[in-house]
């Protein structure tokens, strides 16, 4: 599918998913999430391709006639209308009589747990409160497919592991099949089955999380979900399944065998720290300078400058306290062959 909007566009973009499934498009602001779920909806017409919905082309069916529920950033809910209203407005648009629609909203009011605020008003409601109608108005209808758009951007930081929860709940009470876009990576990994992720218009690579995370087919990916360590390099076999990857004057052995300009990534997560040489099963030790270090939390961030390369590397607060590591501090790291993942 390709749409332009203006000096935009979305290229070629093509996706199956699965029924059920919570699917999560990832990328940064102006990646074209939003776009990309106003042509499902049918908001947008795309200039080339097809949008097809259990079996069916809905390419030129409008928004009423394709079963997708909608949810945008803002709500959009109707400020005029009561909640009840509100949620009632799809069926309505579906002809259904007075005593189904009674039911319909009183059901998916209970399952939201939203009864008691049937005959508010929006602008009485807190941003949760109002993100709760919005997607009762869009669950009412059973729809086919329901549409995220940064669901949780306007949402406290305090409260977004909470409604990250109950989305989570919501998808398995219903069952419905979601398209979730987020700029968020910890947000992806916590509700995706699959991701992917867009970038300039693009689908830069689709995958389950571990794979997109762990695995990254692009700098891009690699970089967006913050691997870290990331180095461009030249790589050549060396025998028995495994290369090396010349990163400036650091050398990295690597799984598989590889020739010519590549690039490398592996996680903080991935590094392995001592004030001292240990005996080792990893192939890759460097030895370093703690340049500076970053508190996260239970982690601590840690900037290793070793020959002029800064490698990042976590390690949690007790050990850090344990090791009594600081500023200026010497310090090995060491990295698995297999946990080092090759860009080409």
């Amino acid at each position: 599918m390709w749409k332009r909007m203006g000096k935009f566009k979305l290229i070629d973009i093509s996706m199956r998913i699965m029924v059920g499934e919570y699917f999560v498009v990832l990328g940064p602001s102006g990646a074209g999430k939003t776009l990309l779920l106003q042509v499902i909806a049918g908001i947008l017409q795309p200039d080339r391709g097809r949008i097809i919905i259990d079996g069916v082309d809905v390419t030129k069916a409008p928004p009423e006639k394709r079963n997708v529920g909608y949810v945008p950033q803002n709500y959009a809910l109707f400020p005029h209308l009561t909640v009840f209203d509100n949620i009632a407005f799809g069926l309505k648009l579906k002809r259904l009589s007075r005593e189904e629609i009674q039911e319909k909203v009183r059901e998916v009011a209970e399952k939201l747990s939203i009864e008691d605020l049937l005959y508010r008003k929006p602008g009485t409601l807190s941003g949760g409160e109002a993100q709760r109608v919005a997607l009762a108005r869009a669950l009412a209808i059973k729809p086919k497919l329901l549409l995220l758009d940064e669901p949780l951007s306007a949402v406290d930081p305090v409260l977004r592991w909470e409604v990250r929860d109950y989305l989570r709940r919501v998808h398995r009470e219903f069952g419905t099949t979601v398209i979730h876009v987020t700029h968020d990576f910890t947000e992806a990994l916590a509700l995706a089955d699959r991701i992917a992720v867009l970038n300039g218009g693009k689908v830069e690579q689709i995958g389950p999380p571990y794979e997109v995370f762990y695995k990254p087919r692009s700098e891009f990916v690699a970089w967006f979900t913050r691997t870290g360590n990331i180095y461009k390099g030249r790589a050549r076999p060396i025998g028995n399944g495994l290369s090396i990857v010349e990163v400036g004057p650091l050398s990295f052995t690597v799984c598989g065998e590889y020739e010519g300009k590549v690039a490398i990534s592996f996680r903080p997560e991935y590094v392995t720290i001592s004030k001292s040489k240990i005996k080792s099963s990893a192939r890759n030790e460097i030895e370093g300078e703690i340049e500076d270090y970053i508190d996260e939390g239970a982690l601590i961030l840690l900037k290793i400058r070793s020959m002029g390369l800064e490698v990042k590397a976590y390690i949690t607060k007790s050990s850090f306290s344990d090791l009594g590591l600081k500023q200026g501090e010497r310090v090995y790291l060491y990295i698995k062959a297999s946990q080092i993942h090759v860009i080409k």
